[in-house]
């Protein structure tokens, strides 16, 4: 397309991340060299925009299906829940257009792979929307690490503990589920919604070129749930990459405090560590040098310019389905190394009842999973009495979820 046309844009999904990317089109993005020619979404009622999207006139549609029988376009943003990333992605490339598709790239290994033949068969890209990977932060740590200047990464490890209460997952028909009614996976989990983010920046800095991330090939995972929900809301998980690196990750929920991320990178000639949430990143180098990366948090809409630019260029964006792909390969092994959800004991489950805040927390949890961060061993392995080591799943010829092991 010609440097002056506008971006024809379908966006599936008007609320939750939807809305947010409808404010950003509506508000924010400079330029508007783009049009709205259409959202998808069966319950547009649900929209805080829903006013704005009738004012202009944008048409709206139950499914991209019947979207594509009257309109074209030259992206897709796919921020629907998990389980339609597979299919919306898929019929998006059928038609032409280039995806951004939200986190995480689907449920399943399986999916991802589907989308990554459609991709190539339409010739188009797939952007998956893990806005750190988009920030100049983590761009810029990347080259460094590509560089050799970090040498060879030895350790990493992130611990974060994001209490959620029960609106959040009363807030849709999907929120901490397995499955959907009608039996498509969604494995909404912390580690494959809010801190998939964290989990897959990880396997992003170690990748060996730009576009790419490591590869698990081994994980065993720690699963538990204090809320009555299908999967899990903690989790402590150790991995190994396809270059050597163990990675430790350790997530929760139900945690008494708010705190994170917190992750250091150990590499041959240096670390590289973040404190928190809008807080910057900073390396430590072996010969004393000190280098602020800055906060990978400062643009987090930068994708979406991104990805504008790339729909005018064809270029590709920085994360493509093909680095995304690890963080799912890594979050089906861990579902696998432990299928059957363990319960945290009622006797340390603590209540918080008023109107505005009512959740759960686990007495104790915050202190064991900060002993498990600075020691690198499970709750297991720290002999915690309500604990219960998982299995260890090899992903280095891992095919489909759920394995034919679990």
């Amino acid at each position: 397309m010609k440097d002056a046309d506008p971006v024809a844009i379908v966006l599936c999904g008007s609320a939750g991340m939807g809305a947010v990317y409808l404010r950003e089109l509506f508000d924010k993005t400079e330029g508007r060299l783009f049009r709205i020619e259409g959202v998808v979404d069966p319950f547009p009622e649900r929209s805080p925009h829903l006013e704005r999207l009738q004012a202009q006139k944008i048409p709206i549609y139950a499914d991209l299906a019947a979207f594509y029988e009257r309109h074209s376009a030259d992206l897709a943003i796919v921020s629907s829940p998990i389980q339609y990333h597979c299919r919306q992605t898929c019929l998006a490339l059928e038609n032409g257009s280039h995806v951004l598709c939200e986190k995480p790239v689907a449920a399943t290994i399986q999916e991802g792979r589907r989308m990554a033949e459609a991709q190539a068969r339409a010739g188009r890209w797939v952007a998956i929307g893990y806005q750190w990977s988009f920030s100049e932060a983590i761009q810029d740590l990347k080259t460094d690490i590509l560089s050799g200047r970090f040498g060879k990464p030895r350790r990493m490890k992130c611990l974060y503990l994001w209490p959620r209460d029960l609106a959040y997952y009363g807030r849709n028909d999907w929120a901490g589920k397995k499955r959907d009614r009608s039996g498509a996976w969604i494995l909404d989990s912390p580690a494959n919604n809010a801190m998939a983010h964290d989990l897959h920046n990880i396997f992003y800095v170690l990748g060996c070129d730009r576009a790419g991330s490591a590869v698990p090939v081994e994980v065993e995972a720690e699963l538990y749930r204090a809320y009555e929900i299908e999967n899990f809301d903690t989790a402590a998980v150790r991995c190994r990459t396809d270059g050597g690196a163990d990675i430790h990750f350790f997530v929760s929920h139900v945690s008494a405090a708010d705190k994170g991320p917190v992750f250091l990178y150990e590499f041959e000639k240096g670390t590289v560590a973040g404190d928190g949430r809008n807080t910057d990143i900073q390396a430590r180098f072996a010969d004393g040098t000190v280098k602020n990366y800055g906060c990978p948090d400062h643009e987090p809409m930068k994708k979406l310019q991104d990805c504008l630019e790339s729909a005018r260029t064809g270029v590709p964006p920085v994360c493509g389905l093909e680095a995304a792909l690890s963080q799912t390969l890594c979050l089906d092994g861990l579902q696998d190394s432990m299928p059957d959800i363990a319960r945290f004991p009622e006797q340390l489950l603590r209540r918080e009842t008023a109107p505005d805040r009512r959740r759960i927390w686990v007495a104790g949890l915050d202190e064991i999973f900060e002993r498990c961060y600075e020691t690198l061993r499970l709750p297991s392995e720290l002999d915690v009495p309500w604990s219960r080591p998982g299995a260890r799943v090899d992903l280095a010829r891992y095919e489909s979820f759920p394995s034919a092991r679990a």
